[in-house]
């Protein structure tokens, strides 16, 4: 008993002390506006992936083209096979702004994803205009007005080939409120953005909903073919583009996303579409990560609850340092910092979204997009 409340104490001795104070979510945008301008602002094509997003493509696109961007921007919405209008919508929203283009997407080809697959319909459109930057945004992403000239100061700046916002999450409902921000927290332990941001590391992290690119770079690094089957497509981006430049990823309020979660239910199939595929597909790795959060997260209170002595205080020691470490993402979302003592509890339903993660692979449901499975299942059923 005293070797595992050891164990937990160290663990978050090196969660605290070790991957780049991750938990402070310090490393966020609010220093954008002290950016200086470019001497030159370059020409930018925003690309957006849509398939049955009538409900909010229309914000999506009036956000986009009411940014008071100094340069030339146009928009290419990607309607991928929608049934709900959303194409529709997205020409109703522009209200005839000729730097809107729909793109009407084709079925998916076998290997890619859904989402890469329109990626690259609308790339085909918007590299005809040659564009220096391209942005790659989401259909349920609203963009404050400022949101794309402050992307472009930050790139400019640094000489970044990629830029990315980590979209703030909606935590209006009462589950959004008990797992958005654990989302967000367990993003950043994977991938510390201080460390994705300094280029001689090797982790590498972006958020598909807000990411801009150098486009030289990107083609250098070999646009979206190379990484076509990838689930995790945003940090699949940011590994490819760091191998050919500097990155940098962080928060953001200029960013949100308009999704919903008004269940668990939903926020479970959001983590179970890319959780397994984080594990490499592994049966050994899903049991060695659920081993780890078992001793990282459950230990503590259980210790704290039902050890004696020594092995009991040292267990709450270590539920303390993690209530504290997600306290900074709480505040972040408005929501009390004792919330964090909750956080065992948590993870233990996010370790249920990742058995659930691995069982639909098995299934062969894994990667779902909009109702269709991943490139994985094209090799199960023979398509090539």
């Amino acid at each position: 008993m005293t070797w595992l409340a050891l164990a937990t104490c160290l663990a978050w001795a090196v969660l605290l002390l070790g991957r780049g104070f991750f938990w402070l979510a310090r490393d966020d945008d609010r220093d954008a506006a002290l950016q200086p301008d470019p001497a030159r602002w370059p020409a930018v094509a925003a690309v957006v992936p849509a398939r049955d997003e009538a409900e909010t493509i229309g914000e999506t696109v009036r956000g986009l083209l009411a940014q008071d961007y100094p340069g030339p921007f146009r928009l290419v919405v990607v309607d991928d096979r929608s049934t709900d209008g959303t194409g529709e919508a997205a020409l109703a929203a522009a209200g005839g702004d000729a730097r809107l283009t729909v793109v009407r997407g084709q079925a998916r080809p076998p290997g890619w994803t859904g989402k890469l697959w329109a990626l690259e319909q609308g790339l085909a459109e918007a590299l005809k205009g040659a564009p220096d930057r391209l942005l790659f945004t989401d259909a349920d992403i609203r963009h404050a007005p400022d949101s794309l000239r402050r992307l472009v100061q930050r790139a400019e700046a640094g000489g970044l080939v990629l830029v990315s916002l980590m979209a703030r999450l909606r935590c209006a409902s009462a589950a959004e409120r008990w797992l958005i921000p654990a989302f967000i927290f367990f993003f950043q332990m994977l991938y510390p953005f201080r460390w994705s941001n300094d280029p001689s590391a090797r982790t590498a992290a972006a958020a598909g909903g807000c990411v801009l690119l150098d486009r030289a770079a990107f083609e250098r690094a070999g646009g979206l073919a190379p990484m076509r089957g990838a689930i995790i497509d945003d940090c699949a981006l940011a590994r490819r583009m760091k191998g050919v430049g500097p990155i940098w990823t962080g928060l953001t309020e200029r960013v949100e996303s308009l999704r919903p979660y008004e269940g668990a239910g939903a926020i479970r199939r959001m983590v179970a579409r890319t959780a397994y595929a984080q594990l490499g597909y592994n049966p050994a790795a899903l049991v060695g990560m659920i081993a780890a959060l078992a001793l990282v997260f459950l230990a503590p209170p259980l210790l704290a609850l039902l050890a004696t002595g020594g092995p009991r205080w040292l267990g709450l020691l270590a539920w303390v340092a993690m209530a504290v470490a997600f306290a900074p993402t709480l505040r972040r979302f408005g929501l009390s910092s004792l919330r964090g003592f909750a956080l065992p509890g948590i993870a233990a339903t996010y370790m249920a979204f990742t058995l659930d993660s691995a069982l639909a692979e098995w299934r062969g449901r894994g990667g779902m997009w909009k109702g269709e499975a991943g490139p994985r299942a094209d090799r199960a059923t023979g398509a090539h």
